[in-house]
Parts: structure tokens; sequence; C-alpha cells
């Protein structure tokens, strides 16, 4: 028996839970029961990820004071994930007192080893709220090219990056007052001093994605350089030991959340654990972390590097997912894909999703897509039509005709070994987190299952005098075939298990308690076990999204970015209200088809993509886009865009940027114009 700990990302206490949070959160509760039908001791924590100047100003909005605003937030939090089966040993909030403890703690011997430097700091403070402003708190004229209402650390008009304090007119979008420029000491993590530690802990075996340990390799050939842990007050957070009015950076004391909430399910309800045992420096215990790509680098460079400083062990491995789509685009409020788990949960059986999300994981690092008329169609077909097909066709004889009990001798016994034996195979998928080839040897076990029935024709025997025998063995086979595959499938379908489970009047329901069959095994009457999908639900579902999402815009963290983020609301010009020009000045734009040869996101920007393009020229063009929120550089390769090919060459602090990529944007996203199929590199657009 291994011990092992388990942790999810720590959802941000400023907003619901959407389907792409689900993703992640669904994917780690199979595996933690997976793990525990094998018969492994393993303890599932998580915690809402409380701090901030976000959810300090939402709840200055709201009138509350931010642990009101937390506390509202974290019981919505865990009522959705109840509602999908996602069940922690413990939820709790970084916003404790271990954790405030656990946090200053590991600062304290990090500051002792020499891993923390002091130095002054100029930023924009806002003279009438009495803040320094994140960059996303101001607003300004764009030095570059002069366009208004663009944030304090990039242009979306012309895509230069810039400071802060370079910007032009800047408000605070706070108050609206000016904010002037302040100095204040700032508090350093010298992540420098563990680069060739890091070096080696991003590629010991198992520990990293190797996609992901390839993509570390960019900061470490760039250099690490010294991480800002510290912010000024007014901020909700944990103030930093010995140093009035500064306050713990939100990461800092994020992922130490993952201890404290440890270190409370063992005060509430485990006190035969020990935190040592799982986090002392030589520890032979696992600890593992579920987290999303987009946060990678907290989770593979910061946090091991503070846990070393520290002398505490390290995770045991990284298990990262990648984004979710919704019918192959992103999630969109407009078009009733940003899908919230509480607007899913009013319309449709959350296994559904838990089985659809199963049947598309693996272990590598790769988005995935909820297509709707797949998901339909897949959960209908494997689960319905399938799975509890077998249950619903041999159950009613069993029922019936012979007084609820099965056969007394098992007739199949090499087809019930069969899928006994499958158990090894299905067990270790789950293991690697190859879900979804976990998914297809289950149904093609349950194929099996339905040809055996459908080849012996219970339902034809029943009618034949003197052939009662063979209908009570052949439907106690199909029982037992049935009971194989919902133990394989109960850590993606733990509710319908259950039912199974009370179905067949079972004391246990891991894998080791279907190694034999069931013989004059005495079960309950059958119940319907899983309704099919109704289109009209998953319509519903989408136009409720519509209704609901589109009143408020989903709310955003500021200094983590964990989340893509919609753009700003602007108040976009109407057709009719645009500075009109003349014919002669837009025929001087030369717009051209290009094709995205590579894309790649620039270091030390959150807004460009770097793209390269073939424009039909003897050389391709360098072109900085700004566009990240909304697309990934797999998300452009190959694709063909619209370019302005006669634009001025502009100089970026990133390179030169020879050209623009047109796209269209509402508020809400942005899209990259493409042109119509056919279309070739260097043709001209008109």
């Amino acid at each position: 028996m291994r011990n092992i700990l388990v942790t999810n990302a720590l959802p941000y206490a400023n907003g619901p839970i959407h389907m792409g949070h689900l993703l992640g959160y669904i994917q780690a509760d199979i595996w933690v029961r997976a793990m525990r039908a094998m018969g492994h001791d393993v303890t599932y924590v998580c915690a809402d990820d409380a701090h901030g100047t976000a959810i300090m100003l939402r709840a200055e909005a709201n009138g509350i004071s931010p642990e009101d605003q937390i506390a509202n937030v974290q019981k919505e939090h865990i009522r959705d994930f109840d509602g999908f089966g996602v069940h922690f040993d413990h939820y709790d909030s970084t916003h404790s007192d271990e954790n405030r403890v656990r946090a200053s703690e590991i600062y304290v011997k990090n500051r002792e080893a020499g891993n923390i430097a002091i130095r002054p700091v100029n930023q924009l403070f806002d003279p009438e709220k009495g803040m320094f402003l994140s960059d996303r708190f101001i607003k300004g004229t764009c030095p570059k090219c002069k366009s208004e209402d663009q944030y304090g650390d990039a242009c979306e008009v012309c895509g230069t990056t810039y400071n802060a304090t370079e910007l032009l007119n800047p408000k605070s979008t706070l108050s609206g007052a000016t904010p002037v420029e302040k100095s204040s000491d700032h508090y350093f993590f010298k992540l420098p001093n563990f680069s060739e530690y890091l070096q080696k802990w991003t590629r010991d075996q198992g520990r990293l994605p190797v996609s992901i340990a390839n993509k570390l390799d960019e900061w470490f050939e760039a250099g690490l350089s010294d991480w800002d842990i510290s912010r000024d007050a007014p901020y909700f957070g944990f103030e930093i030991p010995d140093a009035p009015n500064k306050y713990f950076y939100v990461w800092v004391d994020a992922p130490i959340g993952y201890m404290s909430s440890f270190e409370n399910y063992i005060k509430a309800k485990r006190p035969d654990l020990s935190f040592d045992d799982f986090w002392k420096k030589d520890s032979d215990k696992e600890v593992y972390h579920f987290i999303g790509k987009d946060i990678v680098y907290f989770h593979a460079l910061f946090w091991p590097a503070m846990l070393e400083g520290a002398n505490y062990r390290t995770p045991s491995g990284l298990f990262v997912n990648g984004f979710l789509t919704v019918n192959g685009q992103k999630m969109s409020k407009s078009r009733g894909t940003f899908i919230k788990a509480e607007t899913y949960l009013e319309h449709l059986n959350p296994e559904y999703l838990r089985y659809y999300f199963a049947s598309k994981l693996s272990d590598k690092v790769e988005d995935s897509d909820l297509n709707l008329d797949d998901f339909v169609q897949k959960v209908n077909s494997d689960l319905v039509g399938k799975v509890v097909n077998i249950a619903s066709r041999c159950a009613k004889f069993i029922n019936t005709k012979f007084d609820n009990k099965l056969s007394a001798t098992c007739a199949e016994p090499e087809l019930v070994q069969s899928f006994i034996d499958a158990g090894d195979s299905i067990a270790k998928a789950y293991e690697a987190r190859e879900f979804s080839a976990a998914i297809r040897e289950i149904m093609a076990l349950a194929d099996k299952a339905n040809q055996y029935i459908d080849e012996k024709k219970p339902w034809a025997l029943a009618k034949v005098e003197g052939e009662e025998q063979q209908v009570h063995d052949v439907c106690s086979v199909g029982i037992n075939l049935f009971r194989q595959l919902a133990v394989y499938l109960a850590p993606v379908l733990p509710t319908l298990a259950a039912q199974v489970q009370d179905f067949l009047k079972l004391d246990r329901f891991d894998f080791a308690s279907a190694q034999t069959a069931l013989v004059d095994h005495e079960i309950a009457l059958f119940q319907p076990l899983m309704q099919r999908v109704d289109p009209k639900a998953v319509a519903a579902m989408v136009d409720a999204s519509k209704d609901s999402l589109a009143a408020a815009a989903e709310p955003v963290k500021v200094e983590k970015k964990k989340e893509k983020k919609a753009a700003p609301a602007k108040a976009e010009p109407k057709v009719g209200e645009a500075e009109i020009i003349g014919i002669e000045d837009f025929m001087k734009v030369d717009l051209r088809v290009a094709e995205v040869l590579e894309a790649a996101t620039v270091e030390g920007s959150d807004k460009l993509l770097q793209l390269t393009l073939n424009v039909g020229e003897a050389e391709p063009r360098n072109v900085f886009s700004g566009i990240r929120e909304f697309y990934q550089p797999e998300d452009l390769k190959g694709k063909l865009v619209v370019m302005v090919a006669n634009l001025a060459p502009r100089k970026m602090r990133f390179g030169i940027s020879n050209g623009m990529v047109l796209a269209a944007g509402n508020g809400e996203g942005v899209w990259v114009i493409s042109p119509e199929s056919g279309a070739k590199p260097g043709d001209k657009v008109s």
C-alpha cells in the first residue's frame, strides 16, 4: 500500500467554478478514486486561494469584508464540487491561521539562508485610494501609437509593451485619479540561487511531463530572475514578518495552502497521519499536484525553490492538464459555451461530463474539447446503450422468474474470467492517468458482453418451455459481466457505482472485491440507472449560459493571471459613429493572405505572440500580435490569416514587427480573421 497526498490547483475565491476549471478537478478526483480502488491510502485536499487586491476590491464593491467575501464564494465552490462528485477529504482556505504560520516559517527559513533581498521599486500610486496600482488598474494613452484607454503594461492596438510609468495621461481605474510615481521597498526571493538545483529537479525521472521540462529550459537559458514576493498595504493577505505594511504576494502563500490544508485535515479527521512524515526532507511518502498548464512556472520553479530553501521535501510529481475548448473553440459568453458548473448542474447529470472528460484525458499535456454533439452521442451510446443496457436486459428475468437470485454456478467461467483479468491493464491505465485508454478497454468489454447476450437471446429462450435454467444462467452471466464493468467505471462514475453496489447488494466495490464471480447471490429489484442525454437539455444549458453571463463578466484575478481573461469591455463605436475616411485612404492599405509558419509566446509579455509569416515573399515576416490572451501558439501554426503588409515596421523591445495581423473583437473575445479556403500566401485581399 502506498501513502499518497494529492492536491488540486486552488480555485481563486473571486468567482464561480466553470467547465474549464472542472477538467482538472475531475481528472484528479478520478485518479484518487482509482488509486483507492487499488488499495492505496490516498489523502485528497484542496483550498480556496483567498488573497489579493482583486478580492479586497470585490469585497469593497459588495459592501462586505474580505472575510465574508471569501466565505460566501467558498460555500459556492464546495457546492459545485460536491455536485460533480469531486470529493476532497478536506477543503480549506489559504486565509487560515495555519497557513499564516507556515508561510511565515518558510519565509523566515529562506531569509536566514540568504534567499531574500530588499530593494526599492518605482510604482504608480493612487493618491485618492492610498494604494500602489498594479498594471491592470491603470489606463492611459499608449506612448507609441497614442491610442487611448490602454492598460499599464501593453497597448492592445499596436501591441507595444511598456512600463506603467511610461503611459501618457495615466488614470487609476479605481478612482479616476491621476497616479503619482512613488518608490517603495520590495522583498525579493532570489530564484537564481536555485538555478542549478531546479535544472536537475525538473529533469528528475517522472517529476514533470517531458514537454513541460523542455519548455522550462527557456527560462534557464534566459537566466532566472529574482521574484518580487511583496505587496504594499492596503492588501488582503498575510503581513511579512518584521516588515510592517508589507504583505506576501498571493503566489507565496497559495501553494503553502496545500500544506496547511493537509495539516488541518490531520487535526480534524486523521490524527493517525503525521504532517512531518509527508513533508520532511527525506519523506518516503508521495505528494502530487494536479494543475493546469498556465500555472506550471509557479509550481515547477518558485514552489520547489521555496521548499528547498526552507528544508522541506518537494512534490513527487506535477500532473498537468491543458485548457478546455467547447465545440472546437475557446469558451465564449456570447455563444453560451462559457458554462458555469452551477448552470450545468441545473440541466444535466454531472456523471455525463465526468465520463466524457475521462474518455478524452491522457497523461499528455493536451487541450481537451467538449464537443456538445459528440458529448450527447458518446454518453447515450456508451453508458446507456452499452453498459446500463446489459443490466436492464438481464435483471428483469432474475427479478421476476428466479426470486432475485443468480445461478448457483457460473455458466461461462472463461468469459467472466476474461473480464476479471482485464482489471490489471485497466488499473495500470488509470494509474498512468491514461483514462481514455481505460475507457476504450472498458467499452470493448461492454461490446463483448452485449454480443454474448445478443447471441444467447434470453428474451427468446424465456418463451421456450424447458429453457428456464439456460435463461437463468445467461442472465446471471450478464449480471456478472455488468458488475465488472461497473467496478472498472467506479472511479469515473461514483454515483452510478453506488447505485449498482446497492442493486447487487455488495459490501465492497473496489478492484480486489471483483476477483470472483457472483453465484447463488441475491440481488435487489432493478431500478433505472441512467437516462439518455436529451439534446434539448444541452441546448437549454447553452441558452442559460448566454443569459446568466451576458449581464456580468466573469471575475478576473489580477495578480496571478491564472485564467485567460476576456478583453476589457470598451465603448466601441457603433456603425455610423466611427471616424469617416475616404476611399483613397482605404486603398492605401495593402491586405495580404499570410500563412503562420511559426508561433511562439514572448517572454516578458502577457499580451504578445511572435508570428513568423509567409506572405509569398522571399523572406518570411516577423510580426508581434497582441492576441496571447485568446490564442495559444498551437492554435495558429499552419493557419491562414490576413495581414496589413504595408504597415511601417515598428521597433519593440522584443524586436522589429513588420506588419499587423487583422482580428475582430466585441469586448468579450478576439477572433483572428482568416480568408476563405483556397487562398494562398501573398494573395491580395480586396
